[in-house]
């Protein structure tokens, strides 16, 4: 899996330096493939007609990617599911329903998705009524108070068929979701849709079965039009598709004219068949040059004739899960027992089980703890409930010692730093889970340099004239840094001046020790990088370096200004500032992460760190409440979101928004990639000399 990752890293870093204006289809210079891409596909044992095979289009997209592209066969939406989740495939193309289980429970995302024959990724779910009915009144007369959805209340429904989309989920979904139906049954339970359609409509409600009248969207229309029902549930374009036709005699013969049947407004989207793949096994940057291939094709004829042949649509369209699904996430989760029913329909193995016997977390161990809500032995504690297996900690003493643990196999994960994350990730192989959000809820800073308003580089960066470039005016300027090797106060734009050839390295490449000549180099001699405890140390004492006149630049995060000079009323600003729009950031350098949960992918299996950070990922989900009123009675305990129960009786100290605050000092973790979470703040620190010695020495690695 490592270097699978690895591997998908370097190709996506070669193509966006080399080819990114379209040149997709070069190949290296030795005319060899670049990688391997898999696609889940239903395959057929033998074609009828040849050009339905889609082999051409795994064909199609070797040429175009340079990739040695391969079919993967499955014999079901599940099993295209299984493939994307354990790695057995990269991408896939599936059903609606299917897609949102793999996002849903399996954190798949998407490229793309087909079109339908208007141009559109989805259709819209409509209930439809006869415009004299009291449902259609109430929703053309533009008072608020007629509500159109709550006078289909004991009505006769027509729905297409069981669990069709437009047809019953997604009505179904709005009507419980916005409190106009009652769960009737057993909430774990899909036939309880059955009940509960029974109950909100009348006990005449049409859900048919293949083959019979009223089947479909044809027969749901009929259903309404013949008398037999009072509303139909289906697409946008179902109305027109069968009662429309200019010639009258065109259209089926229970038609009623067009103008007597009336849509009420959409319940959400239907999705067309979204382009899948795994977020957690490929690289950002090769999914969207796979995307910016499949959407190209309707621009080339030949790949046209794939796309409709074997894929029956005109073309692609770049989307990603959250776009396309969503709506029809918001209604079909309030489905009772959908999840159930899929898992069961697809064969997917549900459960998310931890293959190991134990579960060890790095942890940097007090003797003791002043505060016993600090101990992190609570968070193992609530791990070990939620896994179902031991987990323990195993005591460190160093950034470099969890790297050390994590790199043989003696622990599991590990809560680190950017800098030894960095390492581990780049120079041993490990990579992160998930990150710890700052207070504004993001799991970065942004690093910048700060100058006055009315300074040249200010006007150089303000004037909108690309001629004059603020960063060339840095040179021969009295630099103000937060201190020595300081991510934000050094590393960062240090690293973005070496690497866009600002400044010029000074010294020993390999030698950590060049980086403050490079400075003294490109700014001057009196360039501020000061120890701890003295006037200018920190985030604070940069930017009072620049506001005192010693210097003319400061380096700093996004928030530093505010932090210190952005309060209204000018007494809370520190002494030594200036009015706020006295300055002015330059464009960011890049930005430095959060502190990321960390795992070596060579010892620890893909199915056992899923459940692990489904098992961090239920932190977010329980807050602790004081006097919580609900329906006229009020709690105090800890209140889990996800399904709304409030625990009273578990110490406080165990709920999980404690365990965020105090143990691990966050107000919550996000899941994420090594690249997305580490690849700006790695690009720029690669370029200080001596930056990977001078970590191995740092934190004692061991060769």
């Amino acid at each position: 899996m490592n270097n699978k990752k690895m591997m998908t890293y370097l190709i996506s870093m070669l193509f966006l330096t080399t080819a990114l204006a379209g040149c997709l289809d070069n190949n290296d210079e030795k005319g060899g493939k670049l990688g391997s891409l898999i696609i889940a596909y239903e395959i057929q044992s033998d074609y009828d007609n040849i050009d339905e095979n889609p082999q051409q289009l795994a064909d199609y997209l070797t040429e175009k990617l340079n990739y040695d592209v391969s079919l993967y066969s499955v014999d079901s939406e599940g099993a295209m599911i299984e493939a994307l989740r354990f790695g057995n495939a990269d991408i896939g193309i599936m059903d609606g329903g299917a897609a949102w289980v793999g996002w849903q429970q399996y954190d798949l995302g998407a490229l793309g998705a087909d079109q339908k024959s208007d141009g559109r990724t989805y259709y819209n779910a409509h209930a439809w009524v006869r415009a004299d009915s009291e449902m259609a009144s109430a929703h053309l007369d533009d008072d608020p108070y007629t509500d159109p959805f709550a006078l289909l209340s004991g009505k006769t429904s027509c729905h297409t068929g069981w669990l069709k989309s437009a047809g019953m989920l997604l009505p179904m979904g709005f009507l419980i979701g916005h409190g106009y139906a009652n769960v009737v049954g057993d909430p774990n339970d899909v036939e309880t849709i059955r009940n509960t359609i029974f109950e909100y409509f009348n006990e005449n409600a049409s859900i048919p079965d293949s083959g019979t009248p009223y089947y479909g969207y044809e027969g749901a229309i009929k259903c309404l039009s013949d008398g037999t029902g009072d509303v139909a549930f289906a697409k946008d374009n179902t109305v027109d598709t069968y009662c429309n036709n200019e010639v009258l005699q065109e259209n089926s013969d229970w038609c009623l004219s067009r103008d007597q049947y009336v849509a009420l407004p959409a319940f959400g989207k239907s999705p067309s068949h979204p382009v899948m793949y795994n977020p957690e096994l490929m690289d950002s940057n090769l999914a969207d040059l796979i995307t910016e291939v499949l959407v190209e094709m309707s621009a080339d004829s030949e790949a046209s004739s794939i796309l409709n042949n074997v894929l029956n649509t005109p073309g692609i369209v770049a989307t990603n899960a959250e776009d396309h699904l969503s709506s029809y996430s918001s209604l079909i989760s309030n489905i009772p027992g959908i999840s159930a029913y899929y898992n069961d329909k697809f064969t997917i193995n549900g459960t998310v089980s931890i293959t190991i016997e134990k579960v060890r977390i790095a942890y940097e161990i007090k003797a003791d703890y002043d505060n016993i809500d600090e101990n992190p032995q609570i968070l193992a504690d609530y791990l070990e409930e939620v896994l179902g297996v031991t987990v323990e900690l195993y005591s460190v003493d160093s950034e470099g010692a969890i790297i050390e643990a994590l790199r043989f196999g003696n622990a599991d994960i590990a809560f680190m730093d950017g800098g030894a994350a960095w390492v581990g990730w780049k120079e041993y192989g490990l990579a992160a889970m998930a990150a710890d959000q700052k207070s504004d809820g993001r799991t970065y800073y942004n690093a910048h340099a700060w100058v006055k308003a009315d300074s040249e580089i200010a006007l150089a960066h303000l004037d909108d004239d690309p001629e004059t470039d603020p960063f060339t005016l840095l040179e021969g300027k009295t630099s103000c840094h937060t201190g020595w090797l300081k991510s934000a106060g050094m590393l960062l734009p240090m690293g973005y001046l070496i690497a866009n050839e600002y400044a010029p390295v000074i010294g020993d490449s390999d030698d950590i020790e060049s980086l403050r000549n490079t400075i003294y180099g490109f700014f001057n001699s009196d360039a501020s990088i000061p120890d701890s405890g003295t006037p200018y140390y920190s985030y604070s004492g940069a930017v009072k370096c620049l506001s005192d006149g010693t210097g003319d630049v400061a380096f700093a995060k996004d928030s530093t200004i505010d932090s210190y000079c952005g309060n209204e009323v000018s007494e809370d600003n520190e002494d030594w500032c200036l009015e706020r729009d006295q300055y002015v950031a330059l464009p960011t350098f890049g930005q430095a992460p959060s502190h990321p949960i960390m795992y070596n992918p060579e010892s620890l299996d893909v199915q056992t760190r899923t459940a692990i950070l489904n098992a961090l990922m239920t932190l977010n989900y329980e807050t602790y409440v004081e006097n919580y009123t609900v329906m006229g009675n009020t709690y105090t305990g800890c209140y889990d979101i996800s399904v709304h129960v409030i625990d009273e009786d578990s110490p406080k100290n165990t709920c999980g928004s404690e365990i965020l605050e105090n143990v691990l000092n966050t107000p919550g973790l996000v899941r994420v990639t090594s690249q997305e979470h580490m690849g700006s703040y790695s690009e720029l620190i690669s370029n200080i000399p001596g930056i990977s010695s001078y970590y191995s020495d740092k934190f004692d690695i061991e060769d």
